[in-house]
């Protein structure tokens, strides 16, 4: 029953990862100014795909657990907070709004470790990288908007 509820937890997270592939960061992104912290193009599928495996397995520790609800309300709702950031920033190109998105989605995975931490602890320190990612998206999010200030809302 474990590995069933991990390829569910985990097709949610590939599904909300595949907006990358919808709405790619293209010439508009690459154009932009950047600070010195952004990270190489090809750290963020390694990083992306080590997460989804990470929040994942978290998701399914969590999901075989009585008293649960809470903890995979804020799954859910991280993962559609995850999954709205790319359509917004790169889609839309919509900085501000991209921020505000990322916030939410920092608070909902705090709120998620926290959850599921209360739970299983393993499952709760599983999401400790991925708040770690997060924050550091913000940090970028919020320099790429105060380097472009006549890019930001595309």
């Amino acid at each position: 029953m474990f590995w069933i509820c991990f390829a569910l937890f985990l097709a949610a997270c590939f599904a909300a990862g595949a907006t990358g592939g919808l709405f790619p960061p293209g010439p508009w992104y690459q154009n932009l100014r950047k600070p010195w912290f952004t990270p190489p193009n090809w750290a963020f599928p390694v990083v992306w795909t080590t997460l989804y495996i990470c929040m994942a397995f978290a998701g399914a520790r969590v999901a075989m657990i009585p008293g649960n609800g809470i903890a995979m309300a804020l799954w859910s709702l991280q993962i559609a907070l995850n999954g709205l950031w790319t359509p917004v920033f790169f889609g839309l190109r919509k900085m501000r709004l991209g921020l505000v998105v990322l916030g939410g989605l920092w608070l909902s995975v705090a709120a998620s470790a926290a959850a599921l931490g209360a739970l299983d602890p393993l499952a709760g320190l599983l999401f400790l990288p991925y708040l770690l990612w997060v924050s550091i998206a913000g940090a970028l999010n919020w320099s790429v908007l105060r380097l472009n200030p006549d890019a930001a809302e595309g």
